[in-house]
C-alpha cells in the first residue's frame, strides 16, 4: 500500500489541478519523472526573488534524501519574473519522491525516478482509434464510399477505392503526407524493440490476439492503405476529403459533410499531379510529388523489411517492396513536393521539401536489394537536404520541412560506409546545435518553435538527439532530449502534460478539440496536443473563441499560448502523426 503521505500528496495537486490556485511560487518537475541514466532538473517559478533557494528532495515517508542548492535561470519568462534551478542528475535510485522548498511550504508534485511505462502502446492505442473504414472504438463501418477521383488519369469523379486509412487529427480527413510517416513510425518502433510490443487486439482493433504485435497491426493498416492510393505502376492519390469536413464535431459513421453527392457519401480522392491544385479558392502549392512518393516508398519498404520475417505475410511483404521501387521511380521521374489540398480555408500541410524522403527511400532499398544505384542515390539526395531543417530556422510554415526529422540521414546511416555515417551523424549534430544554441534562451532549456503543432518538434528534437546518441555513441544531447520530453510531461509554463492521461494522476489535456470528447465525454489515453503557439499567431487564429474562462490566465507567458479548451484547435487538437512521433522515445525510455 503507498505511504499516507504520497496519497495526500497526490490528492493535493489533483485538486490543485483542477483548481490551479494561483501561487506566488511554483515548482515545476516532470510530472512522470526522470529515467535514471537521464539528466535531470527542476525549476522554481517565483514572483519574487528568493534570497537562497535550497530544495529538498525527499521520499515517499517524507525523509529528506538530499539538498540542492538553487541557482537563477537567465531568460525568465513572465509572469514569474525569477527561475532558479537545480540539477540532481546524479541520483539515480528508483522510487517516488518529491521537492520541497526550504521553509516555503512549497512542495513538488511527486515524480518517478527509473524507467517509463510502456505508454508507446497507449499511443498505438490513440491511432487505432482513428481508424477509418471500420473503427473499433465505435465498432461502426465509415466512409464506405471513398472515394470520387480528381486531377488524376482518370476522368473526374472515377470511382477508385480509397476506403481505409486513418482519421487525421480530431477530424475526418485522410492524408497520404501523415499517414506514411506514422506508418513509418510504427514499423520502426516494432524494429527498435521487437519483442516488447503486446498482442491483445486482432487484425480490425477489437479485442483477441492474433499472433502479431499490435505494432503491426497498425502498420500493416497504414500499409495496407498506401497500397490503395497506389493501384497502378504509375498512379497515387494523396489526399481524400478536404476542409468541406469542418461541419461540427461528429462520429465517422454519421458523417454530415456534403461533398456534392449528399451527406455520409462520396469524398474526393486528390491525384498526385505534381503541381498546385483546389477545387475552390484556395490552391496549393507543388513543383513535384517526391515527397510523397519518396516517403510512401521508404515506409513500403520499411514493411518488407517487418513482414518479410512472418510466414503468413511474406506474400504480402513482396506486394509492398514491389510498390516501394514504382513509388521510387515515380519520385525520381517528378522529384519536387506536393502540398496538401484545402477548400474554404486557409490552412493547410505545407510541405516544402523531398530529396530527404527520397534519400529515406533509395538507402531502405539499397538494404533490401543491395544494388549501388540506390547507395548512389541515396547520398545524392543527402548532399541535396544536407543540414537543411526547421531546426535552421527561426520560424517556418504550418508542416514546412515534414517531417520534422531527417529520417533519410538515419537510414543512410544505417547502411552506409564510415565515411557516410560520419557526414549522417554531422548533419545531425549540426541541427542539435542550432535547438541547443535557442535552448540557452528560456529557463526550460528548449529549443524548438512555438508555430503551429509544436509539441511534434519537440518530441522530434528528443527523438533526434536520441538517434543521434545511437549514431555516434556520443552522449552530449542527453540533456537537450531529456529537457524536450520533460516540457511534453509537465516541466512547462502550465504544469500540464501535453499527453492525454500521461502521466496517470497529472494534470492533462481533457477537454481537448475532438469528435470522442465532445460527443461521448469520453477522453482517449496517449494522443499529443498540438500544443502552445507564439502569441502572434495565436492572436490571429480563425474561428477561435474559448468556451470557458482560461484556466491557465494566471500562468500563461506573454509570447506563446496554451488552451484546454475543446475551442482552441490550434493548441489543443490531438493528432495523428504528433503522436506517433512519441513513439521512438517512449520505446526507447519504457520498461522491456
Amino acid at each position: 500500500m503507498k505511504n499516507s503521505l504520497i496519497l495526500t500528496l497526490l490528492l493535493f495537486y489533483s485538486c490543485a489541478s483542477l483548481l490551479h490556485a494561483q501561487s506566488p511560487i511554483e515548482i515545476r518537475v516532470n510530472l512522470r519523472g526522470y529515467p535514471g541514466d537521464m539528466p535531470k532538473e527542476v525549476l522554481i517559478l517565483s514572483k519574487g526573488a528568493l534570497d537562497n533557494p535550497v530544495l529538498k528532495l525527499k521520499n515517499e515517508k517524507g525523509v529528506t534524501l538530499k539538498e540542492y542548492q538553487c541557482i537563477p535561470s537567465e531568460n525568465p519568462w513572465p509572469p514569474f519574473p525569477y527561475y532558479y534551478k537545480a540539477d540532481f542528475s546524479g541520483f539515480k535510485e528508483r522510487g517516488k519522491y518529491y521537492f520541497e522548498l526550504g521553509e516555503n511550504n512549497i512542495v513538488s508534485p511527486v515524480f518517478t525516478v527509473g524507467s517509463y511505462p510502456n505508454w508507446q502502446e497507449d499511443v498505438i492505442g490513440f491511432i487505432r482509434t482513428q481508424r477509418c473504414g471500420f473503427n473499433p472504438y465505435t465498432k461502426a463501418f465509415c466512409h464506405q464510399k471513398d472515394g470520387l477521383s480528381f486531377f488524376g488519369k482518370r476522368p473526374d469523379s472515377t470511382r477508385i477505392d480509397a476506403t481505409g486509412g486513418w482519421h487525421d487529427a480530431g477530424d475526418q480527413l485522410k492524408y497520404l503526407i501523415t499517414g506514411s510517416n506514422t506508418t513509418a513510425r510504427l514499423l520502426m518502433a516494432y524494429q527498435m524493440k521487437p519483442h516488447s510490443f503486446k498482442d491483445v487486439v486482432d487484425a480490425r482493433g477489437l479485442k483477441g490476439a492474433n499472433n502479431l504485435p499490435d505494432v503491426l497491426d497498425e502498420a500493416k493498416w497504414g500499409l495496407e492503405w498506401i497500397l490503395k492510393l497506389h493501384p497502378s505502376p504509375d498512379e497515387l492519390y494523396h489526399q481524400v476529403a478536404d476542409d468541406r469536413d469542418h461541419r461540427g464535431f461528429k462520429l465517422p459513421h454519421e458523417e454530415n459533410a456534403d461533398y456534392g453527392w449528399g451527406p455520409n457519401s462520396f469524398r474526393p480522392v486528390y491525384f498526385a499531379t505534381g503541381k498546385p491544385q483546389g477545387l475552390s479558392k484556395y490552391k496549393s502549392k507543388a513543383t513535384g510529388i517526391a515527397n510523397l512518393a519518396g516517403r510512401s516508398s521508404a515506409t513500403l519498404a520499411l514493411g518488407y523489411q517487418v513482414f518479410i520475417n512472418f510466414e503468413e505475410y511474406k506474400v504480402f511483404a513482396q506486394t509492398c517492396l514491389k510498390a516501394a521501387k514504382e513509388l521510387y521511380q515515380m519520385g525520381k521521374s517528378q522529384e519536387g513536393y506536393q502540398q496538401g489540398n484545402s477548400f474554404g480555408a486557409p490552412y493547410r500541410y505545407e510541405e516544402n521539401t523531398w530529396a530527404d524522403d527520397m534519400e529515406w527511400a533509395a538507402a531502405c532499398l539499397y538494404k533490401i536489394t543491395k544494388k549501388k544505384e540506390f547507395l548512389r542515390d541515396a547520398r545524392g539526395y543527402a548532399k541535396i537536404i544536407g543540414n537543411w531543417s526547421w531546426m535552421e530556422r527561426d520560424t517556418a510554415s504550418h508542416y514546412e520541412m515534414y517531417p520534422f526529422i531527417n529520417m533519410g540521414h538515419y537510414a543512410l546511416w544505417q547502411v552506409g560506409s564510415s565515411k557516410d555515417k560520419k557526414e549522417m551523424s554531422a548533419y545531425y549534430k549540426h541541427n542539435l546545435e542550432q535547438v541547443k544554441k535557442r535552448s540557452r534562451e528560456n529557463p526550460y532549456g528548449i529549443g524548438h518553435l512555438f508555430i503551429w503543432c509544436s509539441n511534434n518538434l519537440a518530441a522530434a528534437v528528443a527523438t533526434q538527439a536520441m538517434l543521434y546518441e545511437e549514431m555516434t555513441g556520443s552522449t552530449e544531447y542527453r540533456p537537450l532530449m531529456q529537457n524536450h520530453i520533460n516540457w511534453l510531461l509537465g516541466l512547462n509554463p502550465w504544469s500540464s502534460s501535453m499527453i492525454t492521461e500521461i502521466p496517470e494522476n497529472s494534470d492533462t489535456p481533457v477537454d481537448v478539440h475532438m469528435p470522442f470528447w465532445r460527443i461521448y465525454k469520453k477522453s482517449i489515453k496517449g494522443s499529443l496536443v498540438d500544443g502552445p503557439l507564439w502569441s502572434t499567431i495565436h492572436d490571429k487564429m480563425l474561428g477561435i473563441a474559448l468556451s470557458k474562462p482560461d484556466e491557465y490566465a494566471h500562468l500563461q507567458p506573454d509570447h506563446i499560448k496554451y488552451m484546454d479548451d475543446w475551442a482552441d484547435y490550434s493548441t489543443n487538437e490531438p493528432t495523428l502523426d504528433g503522436s506517433a512521433e512519441l513513439l521512438l522515445i517512449l520505446t526507447r525510455l519504457s520498461n522491456d
